[in-house]
Formats: C-alpha cells, structure tokens, sequence
C-alpha cells in the first residue's frame, strides 16, 4: 500500500510540473537541513521531461532506490539513477536519501533548486549537457567518498549558496572521459567543511574554475590542476591554486 501511495504522490507533483519557487533575497549556504516528511522508494528513475519542473507535493520528501542500492564506488549509468532531467529541466525541495547508487543525472541544462543529498553514494549530481549553463542553487551535501558534481558534459555549472560536508570533490571536471571540452564552473558563496578538494579541473582543455565568497573549514585544497585525457587513464595531477588562466580566485575569495 504504501508502494502504491507514494507513487501517486510522485505522479501528482509531475502532472502538475508545479512553477519553480523564485526566492531573490540574497543567501549563504547552511548546514541547517530539512526534516523529510515521508519517504519514497522508486522501482526506476523518474525523467523530469524537457522545460518541466518537480516539485513534491510535500516538500522535502525522501526519494531513494530502495534498500541495498548503493554499490560503493561502482560506476552506474542513467538506470541507476533517482531523477533524470531532461534539457531545461528542474528538480525542487527534495531530498535524495542514501539508498541509492547516483543521484541526479543531468540529460541538459538543468536546474537543482534546495536539493539535499543525505549520503552521496557514487556521484551526486551528473551534468551531461553538450553545452549551456546548469544551476545548482541552495540545498547541499554529506559523505561523498568521491565527487558531489561530476562534469563529463560540456558548458557552465554554476553551484550556489550550497552546502557540503565530508567530501572527495565538490566539482570535478571528467578526468578522462572518451569526449573532452572545455568545461567551466562557478561557485559562489558555498560553505565547504572537511573536504580534500573543492575543484578539479584540466588546465589542457582550458577549464576555469571562478570561485567567490566561499567558506572552507578543514578543505586540503581549494582548485586542483590535472591533465586530463581521453583514453581512460588515471589523470595525471599538475598543480593547485589561484592563477590568471584555470583557477580564478584569490585569497581574499576563500574564508575559514
């Protein structure tokens, strides 16, 4: 029964593809988190089709892959996702919860506003788009052995006001993936804590990283420089800190 009611719960809010809440009030990252009023455990992804935004009808509900889900750090594909956005897509007030193997699979631009990640699995977020800006605004994330942001697309990710707790990377730009592009990345006013590191990007494909008004408590490095490739191999670490070319920010951008 409950199966049953928590897919038309999931049901209602995509028919109903509610408008995105639109909060312009300047805000920081917080590590004050929602509580989840209940819980839905989905037998498949969930597509967010192009232009359309989720939004539960409960705000703050729990959607996760069942128990046993999570592999560690075995590589999934779109399946194993909870939510897939599609080209202009959305994702709002929702928590991910740990019984999953990926968490958000990024198709094209999308948007990720006040998402929570309680248990980072393999990635939390992938971004897929083969150009154009992606928006993670708000929300955060806890105990991610590796990545937050996995970047194998190409274009702009911009990560706002978020919040991120014992980390690997917050954002890393696909060390070797069969495709290289420049890959850009904003981030603006994130609170990092207990991290060991904030970026990584590939100086050869011309990535930037622009990183403004962010706190990091217990972060081993802020911008990490890598060769990147695409053959598969391991890439090659070159590097870290500000510059006038990759790493775009300066001391004064960082606060502890």
């Amino acid at each position: 029964m409950f199966k049953f009611t928590a897919s038309l719960l999931l049901l209602v809010a995509l028919v109903a593809a509610n408008p995105t809440r639109v909060e312009n009030s300047k805000r920081t990252a917080t590590d004050q988190w929602p509580t989840a009023p209940l819980t839905s455990s989905l037998s498949k992804a969930v597509t967010i089709a192009a232009g359309q935004t989720f939004t539960p009808s409960q705000a703050y509900t729990r959607y996760d892959r069942g128990s046993g889900a999570c592999k560690g750090q075995s590589e999934g594909g779109d399946s194993d996702a909870v939510f897939l956005l599609e080209e202009g897509a959305t994702l709002s007030h929702v928590i991910i919860g740990a019984n999953q193997a990926e968490g958000v699979h990024c198709l094209g631009s999308c948007t990720l506003d006040h998402v929570y990640f309680e248990d980072v699995c393999e990635d939390a977020i992938t971004i897929k788009q083969s150009s154009g800006t992606s928006r993670i605004n708000y929300g955060g994330a806890k105990h991610a052995e590796d990545k937050v942001v996995q970047h194998n697309g190409g274009g702009l990710v911009i990560i706002n006001s978020f919040y991120v707790e014992d980390f690997g990377k917050l954002y890393r730009s696909c060390g070797n993936c069969d495709s290289q592009v420049k890959r850009q990345v904003q981030i603006n006013d994130v609170w990092a804590v207990d991290g060991d590191v904030l970026v990584g990007i590939n100086t050869n494909y011309g990535d930037t990283a622009t990183i403004r008004t962010t706190k990091a408590d217990s972060v081993d490095t802020i911008c990490e420089k890598y060769t990147g490739n695409d053959n598969g191999d391991e890439p090659k670490e070159i590097g870290s800190g500000p510059d006038s070319t990759n790493c775009l920010y300066s001391s004064s951008d960082i606060t502890s």
